[in-house]
């Protein structure tokens, strides 16, 4: 069961508690000018931004770290991101700049999926035959959904139906392991609208990145926003340390934890912003990474070993990024969903099977350790990124009005500049919202 955060919480006489000196400066009318709710790419691009501009902010999280769906994961020995990977559109992502000024060691992606890969169903390799005709219907789908922004507001499914079942198969695959959702979910203008560039990769981790990012901005850990009032002339947000007052506040928390209600908002969120959040749903991209003692199973460093089980179901098998003894799996949609229920040792168990009949049962004597991050099952993210339903495609916009002049709402789920969406569903485009909603927050 989902541990969801109590929304009652220290509600009653919060409001008598005093906040810690290390949270907020103290002024005559309010504690601060911005409170920033959410210490993830978008909130840690706002706090920057504020610091800049010579704002007073607090900015509060409720993991113990940093990062949010920014994750370098080093429990198994050898560093993983267990969370967003691929500095996207890098030729304007401002963590190309952020790592640069870091001196953080940035690649450029092995040829943008270009790699070695290996194809398999139901555990036998696919001929020669069958991988042309399926890379033909990946192209057919590209295309497709490349002038899907001058077509109606319809799911990924239904938008490309016409081409065939080959195509549909293909749509399949790719919104799974790409968005982590049922093609008949996703709208496929939201996704046409995204934009794309050069990826980059750290070898260090993005997570690491975003910590050194983060370095000496002062963040409240372990301290969630359990409430949010604006009923007054400014904001008062509740944590279990304290009741904090602000001009106005930044809430950067995911769309899946918003839709949850984890955070009580008093009054109610105008009904536009409800119905924003009404048109978004969070997809589940699971990864389960494998450890190996040493052993390759001859597969080359960076390989990719697809196998298909039937129209639901794929694994993609990354095999030793940055050749490190690691196998990172990677299930999306209701797959995802299912093995991710399973609990993180059984799901491990489970892969590394799926795993062995590719390569062999080898595999499995040199087998060290797994772990699993299924980001459905956390509470702070409740899902990986948010996508747009079939005919909501104008929900991004929407949730990124903001309220009363006194609440923004900011993260992957508004990515974008200026009004263009492109960058949501990704860290870079967290950062890019976080920014503009510091800008406009700042103001006045």
């Amino acid at each position: 069961m989902l541990f969801k955060p109590s929304r009652r919480a220290v509600l009653a006489g919060a409001a008598t508690l005093a906040a810690p000196r290390a949270l907020i400066a103290q002024s005559a009318a309010f504690d601060v000018d911005v409170v920033v709710v959410g210490a993830g790419a978008a909130g840690l691009a706002a706090a920057r931004e504020l610091q800049a501009l010579g704002k007073r902010f607090a900015l509060i999280e409720s993991r113990d770290r940093v990062g949010g769906r920014l994750h370098t994961d080093v429990s198994l020995g050898a560093p993983f991101d267990a969370g967003a990977l691929y500095i996207h559109w890098a030729e304007r992502n401002p963590w190309t700049e952020a790592g640069r000024a870091l001196g953080v060691e940035l690649r450029s992606d092995r040829g943008g999926g270009g790699g070695p890969f290996r194809l398999f169903e139901n555990g036998r390799p696919v001929p020669d035959s069958e991988r042309g005709k399926r890379r033909a219907a990946f192209r057919a789908l590209s295309r497709a959904l490349d002038e899907s922004q001058t077509a109606p507001d319809v799911s990924i499914v239904a938008r490309v139906a016409e081409f065939g079942p080959d195509v549909v198969a293909a749509a399949s695959g790719m919104t799974r392991l790409s968005l982590g959702e049922e093609p008949e979910r996703v709208s496929a203008l939201d996704y046409a609208r995204l934009w794309s560039g050069e990826d980059l990769l750290a070898p260090a981790g993005y997570g690491a990145l975003a910590e050194r990012f983060a370095a000496g901005l002062p963040v409240s850990l372990s301290t969630p926003a359990t409430a949010i009032d604006w009923s007054g002339p400014g904001v008062v947000v509740t944590t279990p340390k304290g009741a904090i007052s602000a001009r106005r506040a930044i809430v950067t928390l995911p769309v899946g934890v918003l839709i949850e209600e984890s955070v009580r908002f008093a009054p109610r969120l105008p009904d536009a912003t409800l119905a924003a959040l009404e048109g978004l749903e969070m997809g589940v991209l699971a990864k389960i990474a494998l450890r190996f003692d040493g052993a390759r199973f001859d597969v080359p460093a960076n390989t990719d070993i697809f196998e298909v089980r039937g129209p639901r179901v794929t694994y993609d098998f990354e095999c030793w990024p940055f050749e490190r003894d690691i196998v990172i799996a990677y299930l999306g949609g209701d797959h995802a969903r299912q093995v991710v229920g399973l609990g993180e040792a059984d799901a491990v168990a489970h892969v590394l099977d799926v795993f062995a009949t590719l390569v062999g049962p080898e595999a499995r004597r040199r087998f060290v350790a797994g772990r699993m991050r299924g980001w459905i099952d956390d509470p702070h993210a409740l899902g990986a990124y948010s996508h747009a339903l079939p005919g909501r495609a104008g929900a991004r916009a929407a949730l990124a009005q903001p309220v009363a002049g006194r609440l923004w709402f900011a993260g992957e789920a508004t990515g974008g500049q200026g009004g263009d969406f492109g960058g949501a569903m990704t860290a870079g485009g967290a950062f890019l919202a976080g920014r503009d909603a510091a800008r406009a927050a700042a103001m006045g």
